[in-house]
Order: C-alpha cells, then structure tokens, then sequence
C-alpha cells in the first residue's frame, strides 16, 4: 500500500513539474488532506498557489481556507518555496 501511495506523488509531482494546473491543485488536496502524505499546510498552500496562478477558482479557494488556518510566517515560506518552484521551471 504504501509503495502504490509514493507512486502516486511521484506521478503526481511529475506531472506537476510540466505546470498541469490539475496536478498542482491534486497535490494541494494530498498536502491539505494527509492522503497519502503527512498534512503539511504550507507546502499544500504552495500547490495550491500554483494551481491557482494557472487559473484553477477551486485552488484559490482552498488556499483562503488554508491561509485563514496558518500564521503569517507560514503564508510567507509557502509564498517562497512557490517562488523558488517557478523559477526552477
């Protein structure tokens, strides 16, 4: 079970890595979520920001959500590592 789940992030990852907005709102939700990964809200609120620059209204709103739940410091390094993911593609 657990080797089918690090398959499914590594599709997932790489799928994001060619800017498919489903992709980087589908590793928003695992982040978010816990499915298939420990919850982590900041890198969830970098997917999510993502999706959401590439045009996904779902992303935006589940970043919102996700933001009313984090500090300001969180939002901060979610904007970084969003940043640093752009300028890596």
């Amino acid at each position: 079970m657990a080797r089918m789940q690090l398959e499914a992030i590594e599709k997932s990852e790489l799928a994001a890595e060619g800017g498919k907005c489903d992709a980087l709102y589908n590793l928003g939700l695992m982040y978010s979520t816990g499915h298939g990964v420990d919850v982590d809200l900041v890198t969830a609120h970098k997917w999510f920001n993502l999706a959401a620059m590439k045009g996904s209204d779902a992303a935006r709103s589940c970043r919102a959500e996700l933001s009313a739940e984090m500090t300001p410091t969180e939002i901060a390094e979610a904007q970084r590592q969003a940043r640093e993911w752009l300028s890596h593609q």
